[in-house]
Order: structure tokens, then C-alpha cells, then sequence
């Protein structure tokens, strides 16, 4: 009986705790609202912007930028990315009040005008598990109390102007990411525990010496070049074992040493002669073979007529008539083969020929503005999806260096074209063929089934999928500014392992990478609302969603099949924020895809949280 009287005390203490929890402490309030005066000196117009005053509650009034406990009584998260802010970072409002001190465990800063140095005292943020500050105006040299973060998890100093030696940052056993590049770094990197890391990048900074042990076998040279002074594998700069100080500039040694150079040097002329002479010689024997060829390396170009039937079964070489377009697509400068297609990635398309190609059994599956998808069946088994795309105004070699391009960046959400052919009227590109139909159809399908089968976790992973690919392409791209151009969930594709892929990517021009982070929004809300991206009407489910929230009917535009999981609401309305302002009406208000992945992935953080505290409670 004692017991029992000990059980139902701890639980009735339990249930007045939460009862009376009277929201976020006022001096939580007072520190959050100083902080953000030192990010944005703006005389406070960025916290009227963000909703941030002391009379109403950061977490039951949703402050944005703010992420809250599951409870609503602490802070666990900040993300001001992209604000424009140009203060200074100050975490003594942060880190010296002790609610916060104990709760903040992500702090985001990125992509603004931020300015100073990272303070001495943000070792105080002993919870942070993820510090994010890319794209700012930082100078000077990390602190080395920054290494006493012992929690963290993800390190993003990319893209600012800090210097000096890196703190022994491998002291942080738990750090799975280190982005610094693009800033002034020097001296050695530290000797990281290399395969604990997901991402890792130091390039274009000023690091010297070798390259740590088993850093090359874990990332590639992409993410340490731009250092000339840095050496070993993968860098093509090799470390020499004869020191500086063991040739003598004026003696006989050193006279010896430049002699024995100038020997070897002028032998590697010699050969590279010979062998550009050789080269020269071949490609002149191949032109003239090409011209001998010419007459019978001729295709037709493809016509839509005879179409008529959606799901048809036919060739597509009845679809075919005479033209005299050239189909190789190797310059006679490259020698002139005879190879139909150009192979991008997979072995088993190799030999595959155009004509083959040609005379398949092809169903129609799908036409549109730009284009007609086709599923194409070979006798040993093989299914492959043909995109064919008309009238492009893109020359036959600016796609090829387009395709190839797209495929040096590899993602396992992005399905790669496997082939291409290209003339200047149409281009085909051969793809594996997905069975399992596209999230669209998963969404919009006729059968009741498929939303009742598509819960809250599942619509979560993808959407965090989608983004990371997303992101990874346009940061793969970004020099060449090639973006998906028409991004959407017909275009999101179930693999056999039915994990969402990207697919026909960059197979539109004149699109901003800015334009697919509104597709993808478009994407987020057709998740959360089970509704389509424009209805039968031609109203844009942005406009009404925007319309919804602004008379606060939040629980309205959630799909009713994810409340009826009794899914948390409080989740669902997070992924909505970040939807709302990935579809904003001005490009430049939008968030990048990096931002984007960084909220996704907090969300996702707590949804794992509430799962692990679930399990653990039953």
C-alpha cells in the first residue's frame, strides 16, 4: 500500500508540473529578444518581423525561427538563416541564461552579413549539438573553447573570412560533419577520425603540410583542393621525402640536383612531342575513315504523327520517316565511332544500338509540354523508359556537355540517365525503368488505399530525401547554374526499393535553382495536404493554403488521413512553415535547398526523439 501511495504522489506531481507550466521564462524571453538586437542593429525591425516581443510566448505564439520542446516550455532550437542580418554574434545572451543554457541544442546562422569573430564563450552552449554560420562575414581565429562542445554533431564554417590554425577539433569524438571551405584556414588539419564523418570539406583555404591519415580514403580531392600547399593522396600534389634544408643553394650538391633536373625535364619533352605526334597522326586516319562512312551513319527524325492512342503499343521506329540528320554523335575529332548512343553510366546498356532502340516494342506512357515518355522492351528482358524530347532550341553539342555535366554529379535520389542520343531537331535519353509509378500517383491515385497507406513517417523521409538531392545537384551545378527546371511529383519516381528519386533532371532551360525550391514546396504542400498542386479549377494550392492560414484554420490544410494517425500536429505544422517559405511569391525570399535540408532535418530529429522516448515509455 505504501507503494502505491509513493506511485500515485510521483504521478500527481508529474501532472501538477505540466499543468501549471506557465510557458517560457521571462528572462528566456528578455535574452532571445537582446540576442537578435546584436544580429540586426536595424533598430529592432527584425524582431517585429519574426513576431519577437516580450508580451507574447515564444513557443505558444510561435516565434518564428524558433523550435520548441514537445511540452512548450523551453527552446531547443534557432534557425535565422537568410535574414539579412549584420550585427554581431553575442551567445552570452544565449549561453549565460540558464534555461536556455540547458535546452539550445541547434543554433543556424547562415546566409547573412553576420560580422566579428565566433566568441570565446560559446563553449557555455554545452547542449549544442549543431552550430551552422555559412555564408556570413566572420573574421579571425577560432576559439579554442569551441573544442569543448563535446555534443556536437555538425560544424558549418564554410564561406566566410576566418583564419589562422584550426582548435583540435578531433577532441569532439561525435562530429559527423566539418564544413569550413572557402575561408583563410592555415597550418595542418587536425587528425579527424575520418569515418565517423557523413560530410567533410576544407578546400580553398590555406592548409600545408601532408594530408591527414586516411583523409583520401574517405573523402575525395574535391573536398581538400584549393590548398597549395597541402600534399598527398588524393591531391595530385605528392609529398617529397628530401627536405629544403638538405640542399645547399650554392654548392655542388644543389648545382648537381638542378643539372639531373633539367635532364629529366627536357626527356618528358621529348616524349610528350612523340606522343602529340602520334595523336595527330591518328585523328587524321579516322576523319578520313568518317568520310568513307558518312553515307550509311543516317537516321530519320522523329514525327508525332501516327500517335493516337495514349497507351499504345508500338515501335518507335514506326514513328520514324526519312531525313538525312546525322546520328552519331561523336565528332570526327573524337574519332568518329560509329556508336549510336552516348553511354553515361551503366555497363548494361553498352552495345546497345540506335536501331535496336528503334525497333523495340515502345508503349506511350506519358506526353506533355516538352516532351513523350515511352516504355521500351527488349527480348532479354530488359525495360527502359525513353524520354524524347522536341524541339529544344539547344545544339546537339551544348547537350551533350549538358548530360555529361549532370552526370558527374551522382546522388542516390536522382535517377541518372543511362544514354543519350542528340541531333539538332530531338534528343532521346534512355532511363532505368521505374515500376512503381510516381508520388503523384502515390498521392492522387484513384484508390483510397494509397492514402491510408502513406503515413506521416513515410511522407517525412521522402520529403527529407527529395531535399538532399536536391540540394547536393544544385551544389554539384552550381557554377554551370543548371537547376531541374520543372520539379514536381509526377517527376518524383518510386524506386523497387520504393525510395522517392528525382528524375529528368536539367531537362529544362532558363530556370533559377530559386524556381525548383518552389516546386519543391509545391511538393511539401502536396505531402501535407493530400491535394493537388492546382485543382481542376486552376487554383494554385499555394494560394490556398496562404488564404487558409491567414484566417489561423492551421488544422484545415492538413490532410485528414495524417490526423487521423493522430501523427503530431506540431510536426506537420513545422514541415507547413518551411513549405509556406519555400513557395514565397519572391524568388530571393526563398530559402536555398541547404537551408531547407538543415529544417527538414530538425524536424526529423524530433519525430526520432519522440519515437526513442515512445519505445522507451511502453
Amino acid at each position: 500500500m505504501n507503494q502505491i501511495s509513493i506511485w500515485a504522489f510521483l504521478v500527481c506531481s508529474f501532472l501538477f508540473i505540466f499543468t501549471n507550466a506557465d510557458g517560457v521564462d521571462d528572462s528566456v524571453k528578455s535574452s532571445l529578444i537582446q540576442f537578435l538586437a546584436k544580429l540586426s542593429p536595424q533598430n529592432g525591425q527584425h524582431n517585429q518581423h519574426l513576431g519577437w516581443n516580450i508580451s507574447s510566448d515564444p513557443c505558444k505564439n510561435r516565434w518564428l525561427g524558433l523550435v520548441c520542446d514537445g511540452r512548450n516550455v523551453s527552446v531547443k532550437k534557432l534557425f535565422l538563416d537568410g535574414l539579412n542580418l549584420s550585427g554581431t554574434l553575442q551567445t552570452s545572451f544565449l549561453c549565460n541564461s540558464k534555461p536556455l543554457l540547458n535546452s539550445l541544442t541547434v543554433l543556424s546562422l547562415n546566409y547573412n552579413n553576420i560580422s566579428g569573430e565566433i566568441p570565446a564563450d560559446i563553449d557555455n552552449c554545452k547542449q549544442l549539438t549543431r552550430f551552422h554560420v555559412r555564408g556570413n562575414k566572420f573574421h579571425g581565429n577560432l576559439p579554442s573553447s569551441l573544442s569543448k562542445l563535446v555534443n556536437l554533431k555538425r560544424l558549418e564554417l564554410s564561406d566566410n573570412n576566418l583564419s589562422g590554425n584550426l582548435p583540435d577539433l578531433s577532441r569532439i569524438s561525435g562530429l559527423t560533419m566539418f564544413l569550413a571551405e572557402n575561408n583563410k584556414f592555415s597550418g595542418e588539419i587536425p587528425q579527424f577520425e575520418f569515418s565517423n564523418f557523413e560530410r567533410f570539406n576544407v578546400s580553398f583555404n590555406n592548409f600545408s603540410g601532408p594530408m591527414p591519415t586516411d583523409g583520401g580514403s574517405y573523402f575525395a580531392s574535391d573536398s581538400f583542393m584549393g590548398n597549395p600547399l597541402l600534399c598527398g593522396d588524393p591531391l595530385p600534389t605528392k609529398c617529397h621525402s628530401l627536405k629544403l634544408e638538405e640542399v645547399k643553394p650554392g654548392g655542388e650538391e644543389s648545382k648537381h640536383n638542378n643539372k639531373d633536373h633539367i635532364l629529366i625535364f627536357s626527356g618528358y619533352i621529348m616524349i610528350g612531342v612523340f606522343l602529340t605526334f602520334i595523336a595527330v597522326f591518328m585523328i587524321c586516319k579516322r576523319r578520313k575513315k568518317v568520310r568513307k562512312e558518312d553515307s550509311s551513319n543516317r537516321v530519320a527524325a522523329v514525327d508525332d504523327d501516327g500517335i493516337s492512342s495514349k497507351f499504345s503499343t508500338v515501335s518507335l521506329s514506326s514513328e520514324y520517316k526519312t531525313s538525312k540528320a546525322e546520328f552519331s554523335m561523336l565528332s570526327s575529332e573524337s574519332g568518329g565511332l560509329s556508336s549510336s548512343l552516348i553511354v553515361l553510366t551503366n555497363p548494361v546498356v553498352n552495345g546497345l544500338k540506335f536501331e535496336d532502340l528503334l525497333k523495340a516494342p515502345a508503349e506511350l506512357i506519358g506526353r506533355g509540354n516538352h516532351g513523350s515518355l515511352y516504355k521500351v522492351m527488349f527480348d532479354y528482358g530488359m525495360v527502359f523508359a525513353v524520354k524524347r524530347i522536341k524541339d529544344w532550341g539547344i545544339s546537339s553539342d551544348e547537350f551533350m556537355k549538358r548530360m555529361c555535366k549532370i552526370d558527374r554529379v551522382k546522388h542516390p535520389n536522382v535517377l541518372p540517365p543511362l544514354a543519350f542520343y542528340s541531333s539538332d531537331h530531338e534528343k532521346l535519353l534512355v532511363y532505368e525503368f521505374q515500376p512503381n509509378g510516381s508520388l503523384f500517383s502515390l498521392l492522387h491515385g484513384s484508390s483510397s488505399h494509397n492514402k491510408n497507406s502513406f503515413p506521416w513517417i513515410s511522407r517525412l523521409e521522402i520529403a527529407g530525401r527529395i531535399a538532399k538531392a536536391l540540394a547536393q545537384m544544385h551544389k554539384g551545378l552550381e557554377q554551370e547554374e543548371i537547376a531541374h527546371g520543372n520539379l514536381k511529383s509526377s517527376n518524383i519516381l518510386m524506386n523497387w526499393n520504393m525510395e522517392a528519386c528525382i528524375s529528368e533532371y536539367g531537362l529544362h532551360e532558363s530556370t533559377s535553382f530559386r524556381s525548383d525550391v518552389h516546386g519543391f514546396g509545391l511538393i511539401l504542400l502536396e505531402l501535407l495536404t493530400g491535394k493537388l498542386a492546382r485543382d481542376e479549377k486552376g487554383i494554385c494550392l499555394a494560394d490556398w493554403v496562404r488564404t487558409v492560414l491567414r484566417e489561423e484554420w492551421t488544422a484545415e490544410v492538413l490532410d485528414s488521413s495524417l490526423l487521423a494517425e493522430a501523427a503530431s500536429e506540431e510536426r506537420m505544422v513545422n514541415l507547413l512553415v518551411v513549405a509556406v517559405k519555400c513557395v514565397e511569391s519572391s524568388p530571393h525570399a526563398r530559402p536555398n535547398m541547404d537551408q531547407v535540408v538543415a529544417m527538414i532535418d530538425s524536424i526529423k530529429e524530433d519525430e526520432q526523439d519522440t519515437s526513442i522516448i515512445s519505445i522507451l515509455s511502453n
